[in-house]
């Protein structure tokens, strides 16, 4: 009788922790990522899946290939397979905000995470303080330039939030230098190959020149390939970007590129994905909704605080 009621126990508890770990094997979250050619987007989806590995979690990854359009099927296509939560990088502050509302309709918590909503609630979001990354690289122009020079700026994708927000902080900081005047500002689309074109086509518009400041290190290793090949040296141009991949951090320490403001990407996917999970699974809140990750300058002294540094250290 013992027996068989120890059994029953052993069985009784093998069903619970079975039971348990289909449970956590059964939550599936979607990430929707504004474009995979872009390398940043790339290394958070890499941070993610890593995450969603380490806590049991089944992930869903859908590329918006950079077309609002299919960024907000995407999001339709989270519904209808009825995900338990969404991970967000929004293409636009705005155009993104009736897929959000469709989530909240379904009772889908989203979390974004580098780019942020406008007219939309969200459980959270977690980025970096991209105003402050953008003062932080006016700043370090502006000293290289002993506050006198001419400066293209190369944006990102209008409307974005992370090229409104580096934008603002980088021009705040320069118009406290009368003598440094932006002489233009045109989107590369946060690609390296529009960073080029463009910057080949403002070197023939505006061949006097002293900075460029691009909002992504895609546009200004493009914009750096651009300087080269129309024959300007490379120390003659103080050159700062944005996000620390690992192209950049390979520039920096060629003394190609002056500098790149890191905004930790995996510190980012990986605290918005656990604030969704942890939400999901036990209904615990963040402790504020908006969590803000203070970015670094990284030069050729400083490689060593970038995330990225240990993959590219070996090479040099």
């Amino acid at each position: 009788m013992r027996k068989s009621l120890v059994v029953s126990l052993i069985a009784i508890l093998m069903v619970v922790v079975v039971g348990s770990t289909a449970l956590a094997a059964s939550l599936r979250i979607g990430l929707s990522i504004p474009s995979l050619s872009m390398t940043w987007f790339s290394f958070l989806k890499n941070a993610v899946e890593q995450q969603a590995a380490e806590m049991g979690v089944e992930l869903v990854t859908l590329d918006a290939r950079n077309q609002v359009g299919k960024q907000m099927s995407d999001i339709e296509d989270m519904i209808v397979q009825g995900l338990d939560g969404v991970l967000l990088v929004p293409i636009n502050v705005e155009a993104l905000v009736p897929a959000v509302e469709s989530l909240n309709a379904a009772n889908i918590p989203v979390v974004t995470v580098d780019r942020r909503i406008v007219g939309a609630p969200t459980l959270c979001h977690v980025g970096a303080d991209n105003v402050d990354g953008g003062r932080t690289a006016g700043l370090f122009i502006a000293h290289l330039l002993k506050g006198e020079g001419r400066v293209i700026e190369l944006t990102g994708t209008p409307g974005s939030s992370p090229a409104i927000d580096r934008g603002s902080g980088f021009n705040e900081v320069i118009a406290q230098f009368p003598n440094i005047k932006v002489i233009a500002q045109q989107t590369g689309q946060f690609t390296r190959a529009e960073g080029m074109t463009v910057m080949e086509n403002l070197i023939q518009a505006h061949p006097e020149f002293d900075a460029v400041f691009a909002h992504n290190d895609d546009m200004i290793v493009g914009a750096i390939e651009a300087i080269k090949g129309s024959g300007l040296k490379m120390d003659e141009v103080i050159t700062v970007g944005f996000d620390a991949i690992e192209d950049a951090l390979r520039a920096v320490k060629r003394q190609e590129l002056d500098a790149t403001i890191e905004q930790f990407p995996g510190d980012q996917a990986k605290t918005a994905f656990k604030i969704l999970v942890d939400f999901v699974r036990t209904g615990e809140k963040p402790a504020s909704n908006e969590i803000y990750i203070k970015p670094g300058l990284v030069m050729s002294g400083t490689l060593d605080k970038a995330e990225n540094w240990p993959r590219v250290k070996a090479e040099f």
